[in-house]
């Protein structure tokens, strides 16, 4: 009896073991798949494996139906996004100068059915070429990179930046932070400094500074630290115990060349040959420079004097405080009456309407309505660390208290 069951048994386990054989254990036993799963490549937002991307420079005097009708865009579409797509972008504001990229099927003709204007190094508008005609704004992924610099100031920090191959805007980086603080026009040889800052890419190409997280200027024999630090949910410059670096107000509402004409109870008018007063301070600046709020608060007044400021405009900072800025050859978008501004906020430009003889801003400040030196303005400090923040902020400065350590 035995041995009739004996192969009977046998073969069951041989089908059992089969059964359970797996083709992973195959795989870990070195027999692996030929397969090689690729990765989309994917550019303005797009996967562009199966297009043929061209990509271009906008030429001088070129303009979208320039570069869409060499690549065989109709008129029709042509006219569709010009006339239908201003909202998301005004296609008379392309640039000279700024990249774009077309991106066509793998057929006979090139169809396009993308194109991509680079309004920035980091936001573009994508225009859709197909049986759908559209357009939408998207933006690039920014790299941050953290690095730190210090050096010693031979002539200016300028100067100083650029000899060590830095981005010389770091040095306007801090003339902002420390403009209360340090006279930049009066640094010394000698005097050292140490910053400890964001540098920002795009696609693997340097695009410009991030911001300065914390900072260290030795001048004047003064030890002057700067740390940024973010409280009820807006950021700001410190020093290390925790008081504000920014004041209520700028002391100037852009960067200018000279002083043209300062506070006057009597000056002699430039046009009208007269003696009358001059409740301002004219700063001289190229026609078109940027015009900046020097504090936060609502403008209150948008009008144009023919024979007077021009173009101006009237900010009320507080109940205290309110400045003027006349002249302007224009208002920043948006600049309108009942509007909130921030301290820094462009406004507007530097022109010469009204009663004027070259390009300047004429800037008038007030306290309690009446007229008062812009120059003479004590400004005071804005708030310091909140208590309920003071613990987060000490902790921070002892980081980069390290680092800033020559």
């Amino acid at each position: 009896m035995v041995r009739y069951l004996l192969p009977g048994f046998l073969f069951l386990l041989f089908v059992i073991s089969a059964c359970q054989f797996s083709p992973d254990e195959n795989t870990e036993a070195g027999i692996q798949s030929d397969t090689v799963v690729q990765e989309p490549q994917w550019a303005y937002g797009i996967v562009i494996d199966s297009l043929d991307v061209k990509e271009g420079v906008v030429k001088n005097n070129e303009f979208l139906s320039d570069i869409l009708l060499r690549h065989g865009v109709s008129y029709d579409i042509i006219d569709y996004l010009a006339r239908h797509t201003r909202d998301t972008f005004d296609v008379r504001r392309i640039k000279s100068g700024n990249r774009y990229a077309v991106m066509c099927k793998h057929d006979s003709i090139a169809t396009p059915v993308y194109f991509a204007y680079e309004i920035s190094p980091i936001t573009y508008v994508l225009y859709a070429l197909n049986d759908t005609i559209s357009a939408s704004i998207g933006r690039k992924s920014i790299d941050v990179v953290n690095d730190t610099l210090e050096g010693v100031i031979e002539s200016s920090l300028w100067n100083s930046l650029v000899a060590k191959g830095a981005d010389p805007n770091l040095a306007n980086e801090l003339s902002e932070i420390y403009a209360w603080t340090i006279d930049f026009f009066g640094l010394q040889k000698g005097d050292v400094y140490k910053a400890v800052y964001t540098k920002q890419y795009v696609e693997g190409q340097y695009i410009g500074l991030g911001r300065v997280e914390a900072t260290l200027m030795l001048h004047g024999g003064d030890s002057l630290y700067a740390f940024y630090f973010i409280q009820n949910e807006k950021g700001d410059y410190f020093d290390e115990k925790g008081a504000s670096l920014q004041r209520a107000f700028l002391k100037a509402p852009l960067r200018f060349t000279r002083i043209s004409s300062h506070f006057s109870n009597s000056r002699l008018h430039p046009v009208l040959k007269i003696r009358r007063p001059h409740h301002g301070v004219d700063y001289a600046a190229a026609e078109g420079t940027p015009v900046y709020s020097v504090g936060d608060g609502t403008i209150v007044k948008r009008a144009y004097q023919k024979l007077g400021g021009g173009n101006y405009l009237t900010i009320r900072h507080n109940g205290t405080y309110s400045t003027t800025y006349m002249h302007l050859k224009g208002y920043a978008k948006g600049m309108a009456v009942g509007k909130h501004v921030r301290q820094g906020e462009l406004i507007g430009y530097v022109g010469r309407t009204g009663l004027a003889t070259g390009a300047h801003l004429d800037f008038r400040f007030y306290r309690n309505g009446k007229a008062v030196d812009p120059l003479k303005v004590e400004s005071p400090p804005s708030l310091p660390i909140d208590a309920a923040y003071q613990a987060a902020f000490d902790s921070l400065v002892g980081v980069y208290k390290t680092r800033l350590a020559f």
